[in-house]
This record gives structure tokens, sequence and C-alpha cells, in this order.
């Protein structure tokens, strides 16, 4: 038995008017003048004659102005069924489209009931004799429908009503002992016997969708409601039905009410004991009496214009009004039926706001009156509406902790939690020590949690749980902060570093630059492996490769050196690794492996092991991988004493001469020697440089002296002035040493004297020859007998070319040969030479003098040689020559010229 609490959201409003005519309306008593009558809003009544006799039944569609009636226009027949169109007028009248005799059968029977499908597709007629005449079709016109009789039973038929599910649609039964449900989607009509028990007329009804259109049987003890295959709830609603209808969500119930009443509520100031009749409002749904009043003889309860009717016999309407929801509430809120309150304001669908009004009141009243447990479910039904720091200062007291967490779980659920939310959350759980329930929250899907997860690392890492942190960076791919706990709290280093290995490539490199000292101070084996993958063919292990990862990728291991800080030994083998497997490794990587063979050999006592770090050194010294950083690996060759790198990479410079002075300052003659005889012809310096040095040596040195005097010697790089001059420094150096230097010199002397004389002569002889040449040719003719070309050596023909020599040309082939028309080609180059070098000797005689001027007339004689010095003067000058001789003429310059500055110097 359901218990109903009464609550008056019904209000009676006022008597209305007495009234003589029936209402129209689904139902109405007996009209024994056959006129229906119209009530509308305006108050005006109207009518119109619709039978002669009497109406019996009425049924007016909802949502078709479409009416059908059921009465008698003469005494014994049978009744008939008028279908009147309300929107279509016949005379002034409504147009009635169709009348049929109301009959099961050719019995004569009197009509019970009446309904009618809102589809115009079925019409049920109940008889008193227990039989259902059922009309498929349009019911507006006779030819396109068909009437059969459905139901044939021994009991009169006390209600119908059709519903209609989708496509299928089903027709109650009911009658005094029973109820069955027929199937008019189906051929043959199945039907099903729902109960084995009835009601009396107008005490059933349909409900609307609210109520999943149940059918509604009323019986003297409970109210049915009805399935179209079971019976479903039912209500203990005492007293004798007298009157059933549903209306928006309301079960209305007349019923007859025996006890005495000491003042009705619509009756005079006297006392009266009669029968009363009780009309109730049921609200099914929410579980409550809307309604209660007692009323004398109810003919009907109307619905109409959003209002309720209540039309008893004597002739007067009541009508009553809903309550507008508000102030429903507010009568719920007064007798604090909060519940009842939500399930109201759901059935009349109020927007979400409103409940979130509700559910913050009801966990008001709850928090005021202790229930925190209470209040804090209704607190969280309010999420997404009510501001949650409304609700976390109610609770931040530490007694209440576990409600808070329990709304900001269901904060995080609905993913309206922000960081700060989150942050509280977690200092709950910690606090509480509730570790399962912090695994739960940090383990949930992201579909079903939303949190600011770097937020939540924070506060785990704070407040200790430091594999909580690690497994929720680790998931949400935070990977500086699982690095960060790994080494500075949880001093996992080598889990870190197997971490790193599975991250994609950029990921992985900017960590190991990050946290690469670290990790190499604690697993140096380790984080030199990784690196040495990292900056080869880097592919992330652990299965994490993408489209992108098909190629293994590789860093620049020139910018992991500082990561191996006071790890030589590991910084060595990554070095070496790299060098071996990439040739082409940037510079960097070669200039510290080279400084770190020179540091391990320049600190290395055993001779054995220095000798092979000797050779490793020099042999990365020989790669060739220094050219381009030649004075680096020349300093740090320096630096580390590094003999035989110095002396390779001052070979590879070409810087002989720093070559022989390494030697000079080590006073290794013989090897000053070597170089000389080794560079001498790329750079003939060295042999004076060499002479120069052994000349200022007080030890003896006239071996060496001896040799590099031959050198000298024989490529003529000094004149002897000066080689004497440079001995005379020497205190050990004696005359024996240059004896033969000089005796060679002098004799060479004297033989280019002769020679020189010889070709004096010789000049003279051709000068006199010319001479007497150019005197025959003035004084007689010159006779041209060449019979040949003196260039292509073919007969000549005419035009030619005759020159005063005795040479003659095709004048073609002079024009294509000749570089001017007045010079002979054959005699042309010859004659060049000799030109070259009167012009040589003029400059030079006249630059002499110039100098010697200068030189004299100057009081700084010395800047007056740098002048000439920086123009050019003293360079060597050959002259390009095929005379023997030519060589030896240069020579001899060269060697006038730096006498004379020797000459010079001493003067000044």
């Amino acid at each position: 038995m359901q218990i109903l609490i009464r609550l008056e959201v019904w209000g009676f409003l006022f008597f209305f008017f007495f009234f003589f005519g029936p209402f129209m309306c689904l139902n109405c008593d007996l009209n024994m003048e056959g006129q229906i009558w119209f009530l509308p809003r305006s108050l005006q009544l109207s009518s119109f004659q619709a039978y002669k006799l009497r109406v019996t039944h009425l049924y007016q569609l909802k949502q078709h102005s479409i009416l059908v009636s059921i009465g008698e226009d003469e005494e014994g027949i049978n009744p008939l069924v008028k279908v009147w169109n309300l929107e279509k007028r016949d005379g002034g009248n409504p147009l009635c489209t169709r009348i049929f005799p109301a009959i099961p059968g050719n019995k004569p029977t009197v009509v019970s009931c009446l309904t009618v499908h809102e589809n115009l597709n079925f019409m049920a007629i109940g008889f008193a004799d227990g039989s259902v005449v059922l009309t498929k079709g349009d019911i507006t016109r006779d030819r396109h429908s068909k009437t059969q009789i459905l139901h044939e039973g021994s009991y009169p038929i006390t209600g119908l009503a059709f519903r209609q599910s989708g496509k299928t649609t089903h027709l109650f039964v009911v009658t005094t002992e029973n109820i069955q449900s027929y199937m008019l989607s189906v051929k043959d009509y199945p039907h099903l016997e729902l109960d084995t028990h009835g009601c009396g007329l107008r005490c059933s009804s349909l409900s609307d969708p609210s109520q999943d259109l149940q059918f509604i049987v009323a019986g003297n003890e409970c109210v049915y409601l009805y399935q179209p295959d079971e019976r479903g709830p039912c209500f203990a609603f005492e007293g004798q039905k007298l009157i059933v209808h549903w209306y928006r969500g309301y079960l209305i119930i007349v019923s007859k009410d025996r006890k005495t009443s000491s003042k009705s509520e619509f009756a005079g100031n006297e006392a009266q004991n009669s029968d009363k009749q009780v009309l109730n409002i049921y609200d099914l749904c929410n579980k409550f009496i809307a309604y209660s009043s007692i009323f004398d003889d109810i003919v009907d309860v109307l619905a109409e214009w959003g209002s309720l009717y209540v039309l008893t016999r004597d002739g007067k309407i009541h009508v009553l009004q809903e309550k507008d929801t508000q102030t429903k509430l507010e009568m719920l809120f007064r007798k604090n039926l909060f519940e009842m309150a939500i399930n109201l304001a759901k059935s009349h669908h109020l927007d979400s706001d409103g409940l979130s009004e509700i559910f913050r009141q009801y966990g008001d009243h709850l928090y005021n009156k202790g229930n925190h447990d209470g209040a804090i479910q209704q607190y969280i039904r309010t999420i997404g509406k009510l501001e949650p720091s409304y609700v976390i200062r109610k609770f931040l007291d530490a007694q209440r902790i576990h409600n808070l967490t329990a709304y900001l779980q269901m904060l995080h659920l609905q993913s309206l939690a922000n960081a700060d939310h989150t942050t509280l959350l977690l200092n709950c759980y910690t606090k509480l020590k509730d570790s399962s329930k912090l695994e739960e929250f940090i383990k949930t899907s992201e579909s079903e949690v939303h949190f600011d997860v770097e937020t939540a690392i924070k506060v785990l890492r704070q407040a200790g749980y430091y594999s909580h942190a690690v497994y929720l960076a680790e998931k949400h791919e935070h990977h500086e902060w699982y690095l960060k706990i790994q080494l500075e709290d949880i001093k996992n280093y080598q889990e870190a570093l197997h971490y790193i290995g599975k991250l994609p490539f950029e990921q992985a490199e900017s960590n190991m630059k990050r946290y690469g000292k670290i990790l190499m101070h604690h697993v140096p084996k380790e984080t030199t492996e990784l690196l040495k993958i990292l900056c080869t063919d880097y592919r992330p292990s652990g299965g994490n490769e993408g489209p992108g990862m098909l190629e293994g990728k590789k860093a620049n291991s020139e910018e992991f050196i500082p990561v191996f800080a006071n790890n030589s030994r590991e910084l060595k083998a990554f070095l070496e690794h790299m060098t071996e497997v990439q040739a082409d490794s940037p510079q960097g990587v070669y200039d510290t492996l080279l400084e770190l063979r020179l540091q391990n050999w320049a600190h290395e006592q055993d001779e054995q092991i220095k000798e092979k770090l000797h050779n490793e050194a020099l042999t990365l010294l020989k790669s060739g991988r220094f050219k381009t950083v030649f004075d680096k690996a020349l300093v740090l060759c320096q630096m580390h004493n590094f003999k035989d790198g110095v002396l390779y990479l001052y070979e590879q410079g070409k810087l002989f001469q720093q070559i022989m002075h390494y030697h000079m300052q080590n006073e290794q003659y013989k090897k000053v020697i070597e170089v000389c005889e080794l560079y001498g012809d790329q750079e003939a310096c060295l042999w004076e440089q060499a002479l120069s040095y052994f000349a200022r040596k007080e030890e003896n040195c006239k071996e060496y002296i001896a040799a590099v005097l031959k050198h000298i010697e024989n490529k003529n790089l000094m004149p002897p002035l000066l080689v004497v001059q440079t001995l005379a420094h020497n205190s050990t150096a004696t005359l024996s040493v240059i004896k033969d230097y000089l005796v060679n010199k002098l004799q060479k002397q004297s033989r280019q004297i002769e020679q020189d004389e010889q070709r004096i002569q010789k000049y003279r002889e051709e000068t006199m020859r010319i001479r007497l040449e150019i005197e025959e040719l003035k004084a007689s003719p010159k006779i041209f007998q060449k019979t040949k070309c003196s260039i292509c050596t073919s007969a000549l023909e005419l035009p030619s070319v005759h020159f005063l020599c005795g040479h003659s040309f095709h004048q073609h082939c002079f024009e294509s040969y000749s570089e001017s028309d007045s010079e002979c080609p054959t005699c042309m180059p010859e004659n060049r030479k000799v030109m070259d070098m009167i012009r040589a000797q003029e400059q030079k005689r006249d630059l002499h003098d110039q100098f010697q001027h200068q030189l004299k007339c100057s009081n700084d004689g010395f800047s007056v040689v740098a002048d000439y010095f920086g123009r050019g003067v003293f360079n060597k000058l050959t002259l390009i020559t095929d005379l023997p001789s030519g060589k030896t003429a240069t020579t001899i310059e060269a060697g006038l010229q730096r006498e004379l500055l020797i000459h010079t110097k001493r003067s000044t």
C-alpha cells in the first residue's frame, strides 16, 4: 500500500454559475432533449439539435475537430452513431459526415461506453450485453470503414481505451468482471486477459506518457495500472469509486465518503449527515495527494482550458486551477519535503538551474541538521551549476575531510575541476593516508577523470608519494617530471637512464644534455653506451617507434663532451667509438680526443704504455682531420711538449724555419743540417740561417760549417763577403775553415772574368762588323738573292718582303707571323734580348747613382736603405735569356746588391 502525503497544489477559485445543459466533453449524462450544447471560453452557450429524443454519449477528439455522438431518434429503436465535423457547417449546424446504427449484429442492446482513436481509423463501442463493436478504417465515411464485433461476453462493458505505441495499436476492454487487451495491429486481433476483476462505468482511464500510457482501473479497494501484456503497480485508495479521469499526470478519482462531516467544505453553516462524494487528485509519480475535497453529488469532472471543472448535480460548476510550480516548491520547502520537491521539479521538467537550486537548499538543510554525509550528496548534484567554493568552504574542517574528498572526486569525474581542486583533492588523500583511493584516482583513464596532471605530480611529490608521482608522469608522458623525481628524489639512476632510452629522439637528446652529468657520475658505463647509440643510430627501445623512426637518427656527439667531466676513461671510449663508426664526426670530437691522448701520454710513467699512447696520438695527427684547425693542434702539442707532433705539424704547415729553429733550440746540429738538406730547395734562406747559427756557437762546429759552406758555394746562396762577415762572429772559426771556400770562389770569379772579357771582345768584334755593314748599306745597293721563304722554306713568289738582314718572306707569311711591320720576325727575339739587357743596365746605373746620392746626403742612412728595400730594389732580378752566361750575370748582380747592402750597414 502506497503512503501518500497530502499537499494542496490545486486551488478552488469560485463558484461558476448555474447551468442547465450538458457540458460538451468526453461523456455526459442523458440528454432528454436531443441537443448538444457548446460552452466556449467566452462562456456563451450555444446548441444544435443532434437527435430527436436524446443524446446518450459524446466523444470529442483532442487532435481533430471531430465529435462522435450516440443518441436516439425514435423510441424503441436501436441508437444511432453520428460523426460531426465541427469545422464545417450545414445550415448553421455542424456537418454530420456519417450515420450508422450502434448495434452488435441484430440484437438490440444499450450502449455502455464509447471511445475513438485519435488517428480516426478506429472506433469502439461497448454494450451492456458484453459485446464490443469495432469500426476500422475512416470513421468519418461509410464506404471507407468496416464494422465488426470484436468481443462478446456475458458481462457489461464498463470501459474502453485505445493505446498507440509506435505502430502497434491495442484496445483495452474492461467489464464488471475482467480486463482484456486486444492487439489491433495484427490480423485476427489476438487478445490477452490481464485480470479477473473489473470495475464500474466511468471507473477506468488511460494515462499519459508520464505513466507509460498505462490503463487505469479503479476498484473499491485499489487502483490498478495495466500494460497491454501485464499488470503493473497498484495503489490502495479506499472508498467506492464513482469517476476516474487522468489529467496532465494527475489521477482524478471521485469516490463515496460515508463518514459524517461536521462541516462540508462547500455546504452551508449547518452540520449535515449525508452521503458525500470526495474528489481526490493524486500525483502518482511524486507520491502525494495534490488535492482533496468533499462535494455534493458530482456529475462529472471536466478538464478544459488548463483547469478542472467539477459539475455537481445542483447545477453548479466549480473550477480548480493548478498552482504554479514555484508555489508548489515553496510549499514543499516550508515543510522540508526536499525529496518530494526534487521529484516534482523533475516531473514538471524544471531546468537544470532550478533543480540545482533545490539541491543546494536541500544540502544546506541537511548541513544545518548536522547530516554532512547527506548534505554532500546533495551538493554533488549541484556540480556544474553551483560554484564549488561554496561547498568547499563548508567542509574544510579536518573532521569533514571525507565529505570534501567525495565532492572533489565527483568534481573531477565531471571534468569541472581546476588545478586548485586537484591540489586540494590530492592533499585530502595524503592527509587521510588513503593510498588505495589515491591509486584509483591517478590510475583512472583520461576519459573518466580530467585533472591537471602537472599539478597532481607536484602535490604528490611534495607529499612524498614518489611512486604515485612517477606513475602519473610516465602515464601522461611528462618526461621531465619523471626524470626529475627519479634522479632527485628516488635516486634510481638506472631506471631513469632506461626511461630516457625509450623516449623519442628529440626528447632523449634534450634530457641527456640536461641530466647526463648526474647519470655519468653514478652509472658511467651505461650512460656512455646510451650516448654511443644516441650519437650514431638511435631508435627508442620498448617498441615506441613511430612512422618517423624507421630510419635511425643521430645527435651531435660534440655537444655531449661536457657530460664526461671528470670521467676521462669513459670520454676516451666514447670519442674513440665515434671516430671509428663515424669518420665524419665533428671536429670537436677529434680535438678533444687528441687532447685526451696527449694528456694520457704526458702523465704516463710506464714506458711501454707511453710508447703506445705516443703512437696513438701521432696516428690521430696523421689522420688528416686537423688541416682546418692546424693552430689548435699545434698549441696542444706544444702544451704537452709532444715533439714528434710539433715537428709533423710544422712539416705539414710548411713551416721549415720553425722546424730548424726547434732543432737549434735543442742543439741538434745534425738535425739542423738534415732540415736544410730536406727543405733547402724550397726555402734557400735555411742555409744562411744555419750558417749564422753555427757562426754564433762558441763550440767547435767546423764540420757543420764546412758542410753549410759547401752547399752555399754549390748553390751560390751568399756573397763571399757576407760569408766572411758572418763567420767573423765565431771565435773558433779560423781561416782554414773558409780557405777552400774562398779559393774556390776566387777561382770561379777569375774564370768568370775571363769569360766576361772573351764575351766583351766578341761583342766588340760583332759591333765592328755591324758598323761596317751599316756603312756598306749606306754606300752601295743590297742585292736580295734568296729564293726561299725564311718562314715556310717554300719558293718565293711575288709579292714578297725582304729585310736588310738578309731574310725574305712571302707577304702572307710575313703578315701572319710578324708582330711589327718594321722588324724581321727571325731576328726580332735576339734583338729584343739585347735591348732588354741594355735597358736593365741603364736602369741599374741610374738607380745605383740615385741611391748613392741619397745615402750620402741623408742623416739617417738606415731609413734610406729601408725605403729602397720596401720598393723592391734589392730583390733579385732575373733576365730571361738563352745565353748560358745569363744565370751567372744575374748571380753576380745579386751578389753586388747584397755587398752594397752590407757596405751600407757598415757605413751606418
